[in-house]
């Protein structure tokens, strides 16, 4: 739920896109991992909702998968949304950075500013949100928000048989690691533009801009911002939604 009271912030106009045509072969057999539902409500609502909740994204794209667009219109019209926003189903591709690319093909004009969603990370903060906004505003063609590491990280050889040992290879400084999350920021003609000039498959739409030469910033992220990937994410999605519904009184 979005506080309306906050000023509606001024300049480019935001959309955000949400690749959402994966099956999440890590929660195991199902839905497609999207669909999957946190205290009754599926994952893919919670990330939209989250999007919307910022008055500066003017509209939500949603990258469904290849043969399920009309389920994931009929997802969207089943819940309510903010009717300041513009709610826009377009069928994936095969792969997250096609879908990512039909996803800013279906941009209309005047959309100045992208923001790269993964349906997967149902329960980030609206302050975030604004956070990495601001930032493409103030000049940063790409915006991620990230946070510290907790664990000391290991580089290691990859073993040649899964479930061997591994050797280090190095202990890369800590200190200068962030956990990348998103709602992940762009400028629109850059983002374009690197869904155009970088062809191999990347994880992240930063690291195609990255490869352009251009500069990439860190903003802080939040806890809350998590990806749900694994069964034990869900139990503690829920706990957080568990834990806003007693502070928000609903």
């Amino acid at each position: 739920m979005s506080d309306d009271s906050r000023p509606t912030p001024s300049g480019a106009r935001t959309a955000a896109v949400i690749p959402a045509a994966g099956r999440g072969v890590r929660l195991g057999p199902g839905a497609p991992k999207a669909l999957r539902t946190l205290n009754g409500t599926p994952m893919l609502i919670h990330a939209v909702r989250a999007m919307a909740a910022s008055r500066a994204v003017s509209l939500v794209v949603v990258v469904a998968p290849p043969d399920g667009a009309a389920e994931v219109k009929t997802l969207l019209d089943a819940h309510a949304l903010p009717e300041r926003t513009d709610f826009l189903v377009v069928p994936g591709g095969e792969s997250r950075q096609e879908s990512v690319r039909i996803g800013l093909d279906a941009l209309p004009p005047g959309i100045d500013i992208v923001l790269v969603h993964d349906a997967a990370r149902p329960l980030v903060p609206v302050d975030t949100v604004d956070a990495v906004i601001e930032a493409v505003r103030d000049g940063a063609p790409a915006v991620v928000p990230a946070l510290p590491l907790a664990d000391t990280v290991k580089q290691v050889e990859p073993a040649g048989v899964p479930g061997e040992p591994e050797p280090v290879v190095a202990t890369p400084e800590r200190a200068r690691l962030r956990a990348v999350q998103t709602p992940q920021g762009f400028d629109r003609d850059t983002l374009v533009r690197a869904h155009e000039t970088v062809t191999e498959n990347v994880t992240d739409d930063a690291s195609m801009v990255e490869q352009l030469g251009l500069r990439v910033v860190v903003v802080p992220g939040h806890e809350e911002a998590f990806k749900v990937t694994r069964p034990l994410d869900l139990v503690l999605a829920e706990a957080v939604l568990a834990r806003r519904r007693l502070n928000d009184g609903f």
